[in-house]
C-alpha cells in the first residue's frame, strides 16, 4: 500500500493564544514549526488594550521565535467599554490586524470585555470604515441561558442585528460550534468569516463527559452535539467553504489548573493543528479542500499574500506525548497518549 503523502502551501493560525514570558517561551516553537502566521489573541493579563501594548507584546512574541523559524504574529487589540474612534483609526494606521471582541465573563480573562456592544456602535462604525475587521467571541453570558445554547442566543441576540446594523463591516465569527453559526456565516455576505477549531471538528460533547469528566476536552465555546460537529464539517468542505479558515484557538493552561475542581477553559493543539484538521477533513473524504481552507482563505479575507513556502503531511500514525514542559509547570495536549494519524514531515 503506497504511503499517503499531501503537500500544501503552508497554513496560518487565525486564532492563537501565545500567552506571555515562559509560557510564551514554551508553546511558540510548535506554531512556529507548522504556521507562516498567527492572528494573536490579546487577552493576557493584564489585556493587550492600546497600540503600545500590542506593539510591545510583538516584540517579546518575535524576541522568542526559534532562530530557524520565519513566523509572524498578527496583533489585535482587546476592545473594552473605553474604546474610541480615534484608538481604531490608531490601530489601523499601526498595522492592528483587528480588535477583539470578548462578552464580559464569556472565557479566558475576558472580565475586562465588553458589557454593553450598542454603546460601542461609533467605534464599531469607524472599523468598517477604516476597514479593522472585528473578531466576535459569540456567546452571551447571561446566567440564564444554558452553556449549550450561548451561541444560538448570541446570534439571535446581538450577531444578526449587528450585520443589519452595519453591513458594511468585516466579521469573523470564531471558533464557531453550531448550525446555527454555520448557517449565519454561509448566507451572509463575503464581509462575513468564520474560523473553526480542530475539536470542534473532531469531537461532540462527550468526549467531556463519557466515561468521567475530562477536562482537557473543556473549551469555551464548549463542544456541541454530533449534529452540530456535522453541521461545521459540511460547512468547512462545502459551497460555500471559502467562508471559513483556520483557526486552532489552541489555548494553554498548565496542567494544575485544568486538574482543579474549578479547571480553566482551553485546549492545547498547536503542537499538531495541521495534522489535526487533516484527520477532520479526511473523515468526510476532503483532503481536497484542505489547503484552502489552512493556507487561501484566511488571507483572502483580510487581504494578505498567501505564504510562498510549502508544508507536507504523511499519513503515518504518531503518538502524542504524555506532556510538554511549560515553564516550571507542565502542559496537557489535546488527545495526550493516543494517536495522530497524520505528521507533519519536515
Amino acid at each position: 500500500m503506497q504511503t499517503q503523502i499531501l503537500t500544501i502551501t503552508r497554513p496560518d493560525d487565525w486564532h492563537l493564544h501565545l500567552r506571555d514570558g515562559a509560557a510564551l517561551q514554551a508553546v511558540i516553537p510548535f506554531s512556529a514549526r507548522q504556521m507562516g502566521r498567527a492572528v494573536i489573541m490579546p487577552n493576557l493579563k493584564p489585556p493587550v488594550v492600546t497600540v503600545a501594548d500590542a506593539l510591545a507584546y510583538r516584540e517579546r512574541i518575535l524576541a522568542a521565535v526559534p532562530a530557524a523559524r520565519n513566523f509572524q504574529p498578527l496583533m489585535t487589540l482587546y476592545l473594552t467599554d473605553r474604546a474610541t474612534p480615534t484608538l481604531i483609526r490608531e490601530a489601523k494606521a499601526a498595522g492592528i490586524i483587528a480588535c477583539k471582541l470578548y462578552p464580559a465573563g464569556a472565557t479566558t480573562n475576558s472580565a475586562s470585555g465588553v458589557c454593553d456592544l450598542w454603546a460601542l456602535l461609533p467605534v464599531l462604525e469607524t472599523m468598517a470604515q477604516v476597514g479593522l475587521p472585528l473578531l466576535v467571541h459569540g456567546e452571551v453570558t447571561d446566567e440564564d441561558i444554558d452553556i449549550f445554547d450561548r451561541e444560538a442566543v448570541f446570534i439571535e441576540r446581538i450577531l444578526f442585528p449587528l450585520l443589519q446594523r452595519l453591513p458594511e463591516l468585516k466579521l469573523v465569527f470564531e471558533h464557531i460550534t453550531t448550525a446555527e453559526a454555520a448557517q449565519l456565516v454561509t448566507e451572509a455576505s463575503d464581509q462575513v468569516a468564520a474560523t473553526v477549531t480542530p475539536q470542534h471538528l473532531l469531537y461532540n460533547r462527550n468526549a467531556i463527559l463519557v466515561g468521567g469528566i475530562k477536562p482537557h476536552y473543556y473549551c469555551l465555546p464548549v463542544l456541541k452535539r454530533e449534529t452540530h460537529r456535522s453541521a461545521l464539517l459540511k460547512a468547512v468542505s462545502g459551497k460555500q467553504a471559502h467562508k471559513f479558515f483556520l483557526g486552532t484557538d489552541s489555548a494553554p493552561h498548565a496542567q494544575n489548573n485544568k486538574e482543579s475542581a474549578c479547571g480553566c477553559a482551553g485546549i492545547f493543539s498547536a503542537f499538531a493543528g495541521i495534522e489535526l484538521y487533516a484527520e477532520a477533513f479526511e473523515q468526510v473524504d476532503a483532503l481536497d479542500k484542505l489547503q484552502a481552507f489552512a493556507s487561501e482563505n484566511g488571507p483572502r479575507f483580510y487581504g494578505l499574500p498567501e505564504n510562498s513556502d510549502t508544508i507536507t503531511l504523511k499519513k503515518c500514525a504518531r503518538m502524542v506525548p504524555a506532556s510538554f514542559a511549560y515553564g516550571d509547570q507542565q502542559l496537557i495536549p489535546l488527545r495526550a497518549q493516543e494517536t495522530i494519524a497524520w505528521t507533519l514531515v519536515e
